[in-house]
């Protein structure tokens, strides 16, 4: 009886302190989510005081601090406020101007003030579209254990086969002309990334000094092939290719002034795609499994040479096909160093992200609206785009020092599970 009694007490304080299913997981995702919003939240007012401490206007009144301390503080925050509506006007619209221009579409039938008030949001995805590829190249790297950082190179290897084949192959309807370019963009970028991994698998050379030194490799002989004596060089003295044919172009939704094309939902399909591949697919178990331990996955009958070439090879494919969306969507044609560095930015796009591909699509769409949103920032409140760098390496630093961001804000350091297994890959 007593027993019976201390059976029910223990089963009712389980229940009573034992969290639901639903609310098991809220509690998870929030749990996940609260280093990366604190992190950016910390970030946005560090380099708001950057801002402010750097305007005329506010490094007047600091000497006399004791004197006009509210002056002070209203120029301070008015530097703030000015610089963020203009950055976040700039990545995301302006909703008045928005509304204006659908009323004008709907009542006169002209549509051009509202092009031009969507075409800020859309030039935030269109900036995010090759950082959404290429994170998700350096993530898949991450996941095998190999950090890519040829991926710049990749991307190049991609662009110059898309271009080649969009100028070249003639006498084709869209329907095939743009998929074979896409997939010539794969190719070289899948080419280019399965080089370093045989060297690694066969020779175990390491994969960061070759796939920097493949990006030299590429960089001078892109520099050569469009330049006054190359093959692909277009004539006129330009360091640039012929432009693509309209059959390999990558279709845009809207007219001019918007510049977003499809190459934005196929950046969404690849996150799905990865995502599949990676955690559905015995393929992707075998990645993972080298990631985490080559030694066991080998044991395990793995052949981890194969799963090397495989992942590099799979992490050019998407660097490439970066590259195309680049060519085949926006540029039309090669020109050496098109590339502002999409394929560096996404080693911290990868780590932002935790190498899931749903968390590179978060980072790549905050990276986008940052970038597009600093010009702006820039031509409204003087502030240099410079300033965007800081923040995202300051985003970047809060999320990889968490204990920086508990400690500002006296969050409690979660308790380790026994039993956990800490994974070897970059970025697990």
């Amino acid at each position: 009886m007593a027993q019976a009694t201390a059976d029910s007490k223990t089963s009712a304080q389980q229940s009573e302190t034992a969290p639901s299913k639903s609310g098991g997981f809220w509690r998870a995702a929030l749990d996940v989510l609260t280093i990366p919003v604190l992190a950016i939240f910390t970030a946005l007012i560090v380099s708001g005081l950057l801002i402010a401490f750097t305007d005329p206007d506010v490094l007047v009144l600091l000497p006399q601090f004791w004197q006009h301390p509210v002056e002070l503080i209203a120029a301070i925050w008015d530097s703030m406020w000015t610089s963020y509506y203009a950055l976040f006007q700039g990545a995301l619209g302006d909703p008045v101007a928005m509304l204006a221009g659908f009323q004008t579409w709907i009542t006169t039938g002209d549509a051009v003030p509202l092009l031009r008030a969507v075409r800020d949001p859309a030039e935030s995805l269109v900036a995010a579209t090759p950082y959404i590829f290429t994170g998700l190249a350096v993530a898949v790297g991450f996941k095998g254990g190999l950090f890519n950082i040829g991926v710049e190179g990749q991307l190049y290897a991609g662009a110059l086969a898309a271009t080649l084949v969009g100028y070249a192959v003639t006498g084709l309807p869209l329907a095939l002309h743009l998929p074979v370019a896409l997939l010539a963009g794969i190719a070289g970028g899948a080419i280019w990334g399965a080089i370093p991994g045989y060297l690694k698998a066969a020779r175990g050379v390491n994969e960061v000094i070759n796939t920097i030194m493949m990006n030299y490799i590429i960089f001078r002989f892109a520099d050569w092939v469009v330049g006054p004596n190359g093959p692909m060089n277009a004539g006129g003295g330009a360091p640039r290719s012929p432009g693509v044919l309209e059959s390999a172009m990558l279709p845009a939704f809207l007219p001019n002034p918007v510049r977003l094309h499809w190459g934005f939902p196929l950046a969404i399909a690849a996150v799905f795609f990865v995502y599949w591949l990676l955690w559905k697919t015995t393929i992707g178990f075998e990645i993972r499994t080298v990631g985490a331990s080559p030694t066991a996955a080998k044991y395990a009958g793995i052949a981890v040479g194969r799963i090397f070439v495989l992942t590099m090879g799979l992490s050019g494919g998407l660097a490439g096909l970066a590259g195309a969306n680049e060519l085949l969507g926006l540029n039309r044609y090669f020109a050496a160093s098109f590339s502002p560095g999409y394929g560096f930015d996404a080693i911290a796009l990868a780590l932002l992200g935790k190498s899931n591909p749903f968390g590179v699509l978060a980072a790549a769409l905050l990276f986008g609206a940052l970038r597009n949103g600093a010009t702006r920032m820039q031509s409204i409140a003087g502030v240099p785009v410079d300033i965007i760098s800081v923040m995202q390496a300051l985003i970047i630093a809060f999320i990889a020092a968490p204990e920086i961001v508990r400690w500002i804000y006296r969050l409690r350091t979660p308790v380790q599970k026994e039993g956990a297994v800490f994974a070897r890959g970059w970025g697990a």
